[in-house]
């Protein structure tokens, strides 16, 4: 099925670049104001969002109003900043986006941006439910039950709970975390994990205040403890973290690249 990407036109000469790079790479484009941005996306449902942003932000408002919108949440939203500067993806990091790329835009590191984006949404392996099944992971429709309630998530909050509750009992640092969750992304550092767990914990936990299922493990990281489950399948993940005899990834001590590469952009 060719996947729709919906592109918010902020700057017009971007807008055109973006456009025709992804119309050659084979995605169906449709192109929108930011004015009607959302009621076009809940009536058709787009694959991914690229938003470009404006000085005046009103394509960071875009993203904030998908992410506070239940049937857009999970929609994965790639925005388009404004020169190199690390406060300009922050903003957008903060405003909801998935992921970000700076202008002039480059054929090829935006077409990879976008699959990056889309193949983090197909689905894993998934597993059965049962009776003490705390939370249920659908990845085929981006969905997240909790104790049978669905709960709202942006793309990376349901990346980061499917991966954590994959390597359940497992203790993991930040760094490792942002390798492994929010991969390539530019303008993250450590305490982007830390902001994305604690909006976490306030949709998924019983009690915010003393955490059961997304525990802090003081002076490494952070490790789940609830039990999930994947419908429609026996089978179990099998990655070189679940099957490690030690539970932290050695990666964790050996200094991963994520905070150098963030590090040299100040």
């Amino acid at each position: 099925m060719m996947k729709v990407v919906f592109v918010v036109e902020i700057s017009s000469p971007t807008c055109r670049l973006a456009v025709r790079y992804l119309e050659q790479a084979g995605y169906l484009v449709r192109v929108f104001s930011p004015e009607n941005a959302i009621e076009v996306a809940l009536a058709a449902g787009p694959s991914l969002m690229l938003i470009a942003a404006s000085q005046e932000n009103c394509g960071l408002e875009v993203c904030r109003s998908l992410r506070q919108n239940a049937a857009l949440a999970r929609v994965p939203v790639l925005v388009v900043i404004e020169g190199a500067a690390v406060e300009n993806g922050i903003a957008a990091m903060e405003a909801g986006a998935d992921d970000c790329i700076t202008q002039p835009l480059v054929h090829r590191e935006l077409v990879a941006r976008v699959q990056a984006l889309l193949r983090r949404l197909a689905g894993r392996m998934p597993i059965p439910i049962s009776e003490t099944t705390d939370i249920v992971i659908d990845n085929a429709a981006m969905k997240l039950s909790v104790r049978g309630d669905e709960v709202a998530t942006t793309t990376l909050q349901f990346r980061l709970v499917d991966y954590l509750a994959r390597h359940r009992g497992q203790v993991f640092t930040r760094d490792v975390l942002l390798d492994a969750v929010w991969g390539e992304m530019q303008f993250v550092n450590p305490r982007s994990v830390d902001a994305c767990i604690r909006r976490l914990r306030n949709k998924i936990e019983p009690d915010t205040e003393n955490p059961t299922y997304l525990k802090t493990i003081r002076g490494v990281g952070y490790r789940f403890d609830a039990v999930a489950a994947w419908p429609n399948s026996n089978e179990t993940c099998k990655c070189t973290a679940c099957v490690a005899s030690f539970p932290v990834s050695r990666a964790a001590f050996d200094g991963p690249m994520r905070r150098k590469r963030f590090a040299s952009q100040h």
